[in-house]
């Protein structure tokens, strides 16, 4: 289970695949300065609810893996994401199979 830590004040985790290809995704966007939402859904965990952040090059992120390799990536899969952030409601995260994948949100309280 790796981590994207958001802001340095929100840490969300996804499996490494589901992150490794989510990172692909917001890279791409943010590359060319392309802000948008980014939605999960939230582990039995974290209550079963859903959590929104939006992206921006402004915004610091860290992208944190437990694997020490690499997953494959999975084209289709990238450019399904790719496709979810250019729409009005922005990137949501799904598994391989387009299903909801989850994360677990962890936030400091300031």
């Amino acid at each position: 289970m790796g981590y994207l830590m958001y802001d340095s004040t929100t840490r969300i985790d996804f499996e490494d695949r589901v992150l490794a290809h989510i990172e692909v995704a917001i890279i791409s966007k943010l590359r060319r300065r392309e802000s948008f939402a980014l939605s999960w859904r939230e582990s039995s965990d974290g209550g079963n609810g859903r959590s929104t952040v939006w992206m921006d090059v402004s915004i610091p992120l860290r992208f944190r893996y437990e694997g020490s390799r690499p997953p494959k990536l999975d084209r289709d899969w990238v450019e399904r994401l790719l496709s979810s952030a250019s729409s009005s409601s922005g990137l949501l995260v799904t598994d391989e199979d387009g299903e909801p994948a989850p994360g677990h949100t962890h936030e400091k309280l300031l």
